[in-house]
């Protein structure tokens, strides 16, 4: 487990973050992924939406959907953790409980799944309920979804596949657990045909959380981003999560809480560095999320400047910690730690 002496680093790719040039789009966000990995950054969150009934602002150029970036990014990187959003309104809770084991395997233990809280503008108008959702039927669907995925990634233990040809026993059938799941939105029986993650679960980040969303938050997620805010606010609520956390009978350093910080297109890294340092040692988050400016050359900043400020400093870590994204940020199950 993670003792919490030093700070973990995210960073995060937008639509619209790179030129749209499609040609050369992935290798340039390749590359920017390959970067962020080479300074040993914990992990890099792919944002996604699906197209906007109607047009307009609301459509941002995206130009690859995250989770089919997410695979393809896992074959030019080996540590860095990939976390990309998936929409609890645009698929089925099987579906993308598959999707991201499946992921989790081909990354060899570094996917993440980054679910919001937060409720897309005219989203559901493309799935089949243009009337959309009321704030509390969202709040309840994607707290039984999160059930769901999780429970299904859990279906099989950690020895039930045997693949014994000579016996012809594929697996264990006391070590498969169905899931047997009917609630008030879905009904899943489960289990996936896809075997454990080799870090026990892929990894689960909750955004765009309001008050009302924090218990469940403190239930399930290993991971939460929080938009930034003054000192003391914040370390009054890094306090407050870590108490729900416990309340709900986990450790609190089970899950880690993440600060949004968007670095000024002129900061000087020094200046960055004290604020990072000031956050982080009035134990307001254990890390941060840093939001990418539109330039990818901003990374090149970032690496180059801050991140040996803070390590100077003794508040970030030189090397990886083991080989998949639990371990990276001291979560439990993390495997090959």
């Amino acid at each position: 487990m993670d003792n919490g002496a030093t700070m973990h680093l995210a960073v995060s790719l937008f639509p619209g973050i790179a030129d749209p040039s499609p040609g050369l789009e992935f290798s340039r966000l390749a590359s920017f992924v390959q970067k962020a990995e080479a300074a040993g950054l914990d992990m890099v969150l792919l944002a996604d939406a699906a197209p906007a009934s109607g047009g307009g602002a609301a459509n941002s150029p995206m130009p690859f959907e995250a989770t089919t970036l997410l695979a393809a990014l896992a074959t030019v990187t080996s540590r860095i953790g990939l976390v990309a959003a998936a929409s609890t309104i645009a698929q089925q809770p099987y579906n993308l409980a598959r999707r991201f084991a499946s992921l989790d395997i081909i990354s060899h233990g570094r996917s993440g799944w980054n679910a919001t809280m937060t409720q897309a503008p005219r989203e559901a108008a493309n799935f089949s309920r243009p009337e959309g959702f009321s704030p509390d039927d969202f709040r309840r669907r994607s707290e039984e979804y999160i059930g769901i995925v999780q429970g299904l990634w859990q279906g099989w233990d950690a020895d039930a596949l045997l693949f014994d040809q000579s016996g012809g026993r594929f697996h264990d059938p006391e070590k498969m657990h169905f899931l047997d799941h009917k609630g008030a939105f879905f009904s899943v029986r489960g289990p996936l045909n896809v075997a454990r993650s080799p870090q026990d679960r892929p990894v689960l980040v909750l955004s765009g959380l309001s008050e009302a969303d924090l218990d469940i938050a403190a239930r399930t997620a290993d991971v939460i981003l929080l938009d930034g805010g003054p000192v003391e606010g914040a370390t009054e609520r890094y306090d407050d999560i870590r108490r729900r956390v416990t309340a709900c009978g986990r450790d609190p350093n089970a899950v880690k809480v993440l600060t949004s910080v968007a670095p000024a297109a002129d900061g000087k890294p020094a200046a960055l560095a004290d604020r990072l340092e000031k956050e982080f040692r009035a134990k307001s988050c254990d890390g941060f999320n840093i939001l990418m400016p539109a330039q990818l050359s901003a990374l090149d900043d970032f690496v180059g400047l801050v991140l040996p400020e803070l390590s100077q400093r003794s508040l970030f870590r030189e090397s990886y910690r083991g080989k998949t994204l639990r371990s990276h940020l001291g979560l439990a199950g993390g495997g090959g730690q």
